[in-house]
């Protein structure tokens, strides 16, 4: 192992949050590649050209602007984003030059990318974070704590695809929540590490927020049955906080490589809305057919003008609402209620 001798002020990404490197000290060692794994903790450095507004998520969930030599620390994963792009830390090519594939620090190689998303930042591979010789990856700081079984009430959020209304959808139904008065716990299962997400809900009044990072996950694309005990595993951190009732997004859609068919499995019996975030009605009806099940509600951008809201009931029968208007908040409110049984209930808002 050849050690990095100069070791300037690191710029820690989101994927370190649940880490104590910026607390502890620590080496940066260049590995072999048969020693390379996901969820490793490495250090890339920002190449020229800079991508202007070139960002980073930070471990605060703030975005910092990324400049040329500045060294990153992130973690290798795998990004499958059917409207953005598709990568691996496996396809990094023997010369170390590799791209930061979300701002959150997901570190691999683009394979392929739309060309409606603004230019990736490239990053050189400086070595792996170290401490007594042994490489420190992300799962060296997930908690090992007593297994709780899980039984919260669950609204589940899925989608149509990526960037179809998941997270706003959450967010407002996270606010009517807190304004009947119940204990909420949130959380992002499955996607690519991003913090902004789960913020967002935590924001909207959600009194805990979790997301698969807190699993030692870059991003949810893992191999189903090893995916499977890690959200048992944080089913149970989520069921440890005792709350009223559980908001769970899976991002992307449940039909692409990110697991969140094993999310719906693993929830299935405890779920009491479901609620379909949908990039345009048409979509409604391919997810409906393509993965066997009718949602309860279905919104996004779909809904985003009344035209849209009446052709996914004449293509559906699905009740659609528009969330952004205020005479849907008190339709998602009931529904809300009569699916917790909080019909009868008067509750005093905490």
């Amino acid at each position: 192992m050849k050690p990095n001798l100069f070791n300037p002020p690191y710029l820690y990404s989101s994927l370190t949050r649940i880490s104590d490197l910026q607390v502890k000290p620590f080496d940066v060692f260049s590995l072999p590649r048969n020693q390379w794994e996901t969820g490793d903790y490495v250090v890339g450095e920002v190449l020229s050209p800079v991508p202007p507004n070139a960002k980073l998520e930070l471990t605060n969930g703030r975005l910092g602007t990324l400049l040329e030599s500045d060294r990153i620390i992130g973690a290798f994963g795998i990004r499958r984003a059917t409207l953005e792009a598709v990568g691996e830390w496996q396809s990094i090519p023997e010369d170390g030059r590799m791209d930061n594939m979300t701002c959150a620090g997901l570190f691999g190689k683009i394979t392929s990318k739309s060309y409606l998303l603004p230019p990736i930042t490239s990053l050189q591979y400086q070595g792996h974070v170290m401490r007594n010789g042994q490489k420190v990856t992300m799962k060296d700081f997930v908690p090992k704590t007593p297994h709780i079984p899980y039984d919260c009430p669950t609204i589940m959020i899925i989608g149509t695809s990526m960037s179809a209304g998941k997270t706003t959808s959450g967010r407002i139904i996270v606010h009517q929540l807190k304004q009947l008065g119940l204990k909420v716990v949130a959380a992002k299962l499955t996607g690519a590490g991003r913090y902004r997400d789960v913020l967002s809900m935590g924001d909207a009044g959600a009194d805990y927020i979790f997301d698969f990072v807190d699993v030692g996950l870059p991003s949810s694309v893992a191999p189903p049955e090893e995916f499977r005990g890690l959200v048992r595993q944080l089913l149970s951190m989520m069921a440890a906080k005792n709350p009223d009732v559980v908001v769970i997004e899976a991002g992307a859609s449940p039909l692409e490589p990110y697991n969140g068919s094993v999310v719906l499995e693993e929830l299935k019996e405890y779920i009491c809305l479901t609620v379909l975030c949908a990039s345009d009605p048409y979509a409604v009806v391919g997810v409906c057919q393509g993965f066997g099940f009718l949602p309860d509600l279905v919104t996004g951008i779909a809904t985003s003008t009344s035209s849209g809201v009446e052709l996914v009931k004449k293509l559906t029968g699905i009740q659609a609402l528009m969330l952004s208007e205020p005479s849907a908040l008190s339709i998602l409110t009931q529904l809300l209620k009569d699916r917790l049984g909080l019909k009868d209930k008067v509750l005093t808002i905490a």
